[in-house]
């Protein structure tokens, strides 16, 4: 092998070992990303079911009242 070849191969496993690093990081923010999004959604979600237990007997009232009404 060549000197110039081994220089060559040397810098492309340098850029192929940063390429790694950089990939693997990217991964890394994507789970966290998942992760996130999941307990952002759940804590909505939660909290829209959480609102109308909360607001259901009032609701049920108006509709009692409504009923009496007609």
């Amino acid at each position: 092998m060549t000197p110039e070849e081994h220089r060559m191969l040397m810098e492309t496993r340098e850029l192929t070992e940063e390429n790694a690093a950089i990939l693997k990081s990217i991964q890394r923010t994507s789970r966290f990303s998942l992760f996130f999004r999941i307990i952002y959604w759940a804590i909505i979600i939660g909290s829209a079911v959480g609102a109308y237990y909360l607001i259901q007997p009032y609701v049920d009232t108006l509709k009692d009242a409504y009923s009496s009404l007609l």
